[in-house]
Parts: C-alpha cells; sequence; structure tokens
C-alpha cells in the first residue's frame, strides 16, 4: 500500500471524509488523494516522494511558485517579531495602501482571513448600506460557504432560489435569487420585477469555480447599468481573479468599476489572507464608523501580510503578466494542438495566469454549457496525466492556474504528457 492510501485511510477515521476541503478527495475523479509534503517553484511532492507539475498553486495563491525566495524571506523576518497582536500594526496600512494603488475602484479595505469572509461581510455591508435584503448571484459562481451563497437556481426565472447544503434554513436562501451567467436578458426580467428590493449583485467577472468561464462584456456592462438605476451595490468577487488575470483585476479587463470587490489568494501569498473593499462612503457603515459589524482576530495577521505584501509588490514587475500570459496561452494551445492530433474533442481557454480545459468543442460561457463536457473522458485524463507527473485540478469544473516558475521547459513537458493522454482516450 502507499503512503498516500495509508495516510487516507488514517485520516478518514478523525477528519470527515479524510480531507479539510471537499474537492482534495478525489471524489468527483475516483482515486486516492495524493498528500503533499514540499514544494518548490512549480513543483510539488507526494508523500511517496513522486514528483508532480502543479497546476492549482493552491488554487490561486502561488503566482509566483511555491517558496519564492523573497517572500520567504519576508515571512522569516517578522516571525522573529510574534506570531499574532490582535492590534494594529504599520504593515496592515502598508499593504491597504498597496491594495488601494493597484486596484482603483478600491478607496478603502478591511482585511480578513478567507474569501468566504470577504464576500460574507460585502454583502452584510451591501444591505446595511441599502436597507434591502435581496440579492442576486449567478449559477456556477461560488462565492464561498455562506448561508446566503449556497443557493441554486430555482424551479423557474425568478422564483426563490433552492439551498444546495443541509443545514442551509429556506427562509435565508429565499432573500437569494440565483440567474443564468451571461444572461443579460434574465437579469433585465430580474430587475424589473425586483429592483427596489435588490440590496447587491454579486459576480465573479472571471469565473473560476464552475471551470474558467469569462464573463461577456455585455453582461457586465449591464450589470454596472441596472446596479446605477436601481441604487443595487455591485460586488465584483475576485478572490480568485484579482491579480491573476491582471494588476488591477479583472475590473481593469473590462473597464468597469464596481462599487465593492472581494479579494483574496494572491493577496495572502499563499497564507490565509482576504480583505473587502470599495467606496469610501459604503466602507463607512462598517464597525467602528457604521452599524454594520464585522471583525476577526486573525485579520491582518502580520504573517500573512507580510507573504501577501511582498507578493504583491513583486508581480509589478516589467512586463509579469505579459510573461505569464504568454506562458499560459502556450500552454492551452499545446494541449489544444495534442487533443485535435488525437480527434479527442477538447477547447481551452486562458486570461493572465488562469486557464480551463473542456472536454467538448467549444469555449462554454455558462453552467449549462460547462455541465455539457464530457466528465468521464476529463476523468481518464486527469488520471493519465497524475501518472506522468502533472497534477491538474481534480475536477472537471475547476479552473487551473500557471506561475512565474512555469517556464518552457515545465510547459513542453506537460504537453508531450498530454500527446499520451489524449492518444489513451482516443484508443
Amino acid at each position: 500500500m502507499s503512503k498516500n492510501q495509508e495516510l487516507f485511510e488514517r485520516a478518514q477515521r478523525t477528519i470527515p471524509g479524510g480531507v479539510n476541503s471537499p474537492v482534495r478527495a478525489f471524489r468527483s475523479v475516483g482515486g486516492t488523494p495524493r498528500f503533499i509534503e514540499r514544494a518548490q517553484g512549480a513543483y510539488f511532492w507526494d508523500a511517496d516522494g513522486k514528483r508532480y507539475i502543479d497546476y492549482i498553486g493552491s488554487w490561486g495563491p502561488m503566482i509566483l511558485g511555491h517558496v519564492h525566495p523573497e517572500v520567504l524571506d519576508a515571512v522569516q523576518r517578522v516571525l522573529a517579531n510574534g506570531f499574532s497582536f490582535g492590534a494594529p500594526t504599520e504593515a496592515e496600512i502598508e499593504i491597504a495602501e498597496e491594495i488601494c494603488k493597484l486596484v482603483p475602484s478600491i478607496e478603502q479595505v478591511r482585511m480578513v482571513s478567507s474569501g468566504t469572509e470577504a464576500t460574507m461581510s460585502a454583502l452584510r455591508l451591501a444591505r446595511g448600506f441599502t436597507n434591502r435584503s435581496r440579492i442576486i448571484k449567478f449559477e456556477g459562481c461560488y462565492h464561498g460557504h455562506a448561508d446566503s451563497l449556497l443557493v441554486k437556481a430555482g424551479s423557474g426565472l425568478l422564483t426563490f432560489g433552492n439551498p444546495t447544503s443541509a443545514g442551509v434554513p429556506a427562509d435565508i436562501a429565499k432573500h437569494t435569487t440565483v440567474l443564468e451567467y451571461n444572461n443579460v436578458e434574465q437579469l433585465n426580467e430580474a430587475f424589473s420585477a425586483f429592483g427596489a428590493e435588490i440590496a447587491s449583485v454579486i459576480v465573479e467577472p472571471v469565473a473560476g469555480n464552475m471551470n474558467l468561464v469569462r464573463a461577456t462584456p455585455e453582461f457586465l456592462n449591464a450589470l454596472r447599468e441596472r446596479c446605477n438605476e436601481y441604487g443595487s451595490v455591485l460586488i465584483f468577487d475576485e478572490v480568485m481573479c484579482g491579480f491573476r488575470v491582471a494588476l488591477g483585476g479583472a475590473q481593469q479587463v473590462y473597464g468597469i468599476k464596481p462599487d465593492l470587490t472581494c479579494l483574496g489568494k494572491v493577496i495572502g501569498g499563499g497564507m490565509p489572507a482576504a480583505a473587502f473593499g470599495g467606496r469610501r462612503d459604503i466602507m463607512a457603515h462598517l464597525a467602528p464608523l457604521g452599524g454594520v459589524y464585522q471583525a476577526g482576530t486573525l485579520s491582518g495577521n502580520p504573517i500573512a501580510v507580510a507573504a501577501g505584501l511582498k507578493t504583491l509588490q513583486l508581480i509589478q514587475r516589467p512586463c509579469f503578466y505579459d510573461d505569464l500570459a504568454k506562458q499560459t496561452r502556450k500552454l492551452v494551445d499545446g494541449l489544444t494542438r495534442a487533443a485535435r492530433d488525437a480527434k479527442v474533442p477538447f477547447s481551452a481557454d486562458s486570461i493572465g495566469g488562469m486557464f480551463g480545459l473542456y472536454f467538448m468543442d467549444s469555449v462554454p460561457g455558462s453552467f449549462a454549457q460547462i455541465q455539457q463536457g464530457d466528465t468521464k473522458r476529463f476523468n481518464a485524463f486527469f488520471h493519465a496525466m497524475l501518472d506522468a507527473g502533472v497534477y491538474f485540478a481534480p475536477s472537471a469544473f475547476e479552473a487551473g492556474f500557471v506561475s512565474s516558475a512555469h517556464d518552457d521547459g515545465i510547459i513542453d513537458a506537460t504537453v508531450d504528457a498530454a500527446r499520451g493522454a489524449f492518444a489513451s482516450l482516443a484508443a
């Protein structure tokens, strides 16, 4: 028995499902999860000592690769001063100033410890600011596991949402309306019906949790126009795509300013850190200035701030994003050619350092289209690549990530492995 298998069996005795986040369990692809012991650059090694090219990057934060020496040095320099204070530090001001500089829509920002905290708090703030209850979200967009966000579409357009998790009361879910991503007509109908009740619209402008799906410019412009028209708060959830698709996030790519933005992953440099921020007049409603309460013992933790601040400084190097996008595009183009040569239905897309792989003929634009993909073929491809030492996301419904450590040799090795994997699918 492999050490990975031994660890998985041991873990299941004390941890539900043997993992601390569901996708890690390999339930959708089958097989045994890999228990990771160490990482460096674009690689990590499992408990059996096998090396993998890593394309999840801790689900996005490792934009510089693992254990970047300058980030490591920044963390080591603050460790000796203390792990947590529960009191303000100058470094918190520095990272807030950096975020506000890089994301022009953010005038003030509040640090938290996770993306779920960021989205949950932003929605509470939007409701407190507008004195309204209803929110709109979009099918396939994941905004963390707060109750009001674990909701799927109702049985028909404009019906109440239905909980997607046990433990979410229907009384909470009824305040959430779920619409189809990239569907402007549905959006307009929802505002016509409920406009005066809508506190906020929350959206991933580049979705990463139904695989990579880009919003259309028409869709995001319609969101901005309707929120302006009805006085609703537009929230961009850029926990995943923020600082991933561009230095100013997806809002820079699309040229649209949200009222609030949720950030995470990259701003922690691999440490537990996230944030939400936006217009000064909205942020003024947060305690201690206003009546919307939000707090956290580890918010602005000095170690997490040190890692995040150094990461934000390093990604501002000249040509960083041009080079990152080039390598990501090289990967998806190479995979697409390999699939075409093997005559396997396949398409791929990328933006910045994010990418999506789809076992279907064309790039999808909604959750319903994503569901038309061949998940059995994806699962076989995933395991073939895993055997070849390439670790993609263990789900057909997750985006992938490239770091600045993924050089030409690593991309070429990945594409070479994929040729064998696609050939086995065609056999």
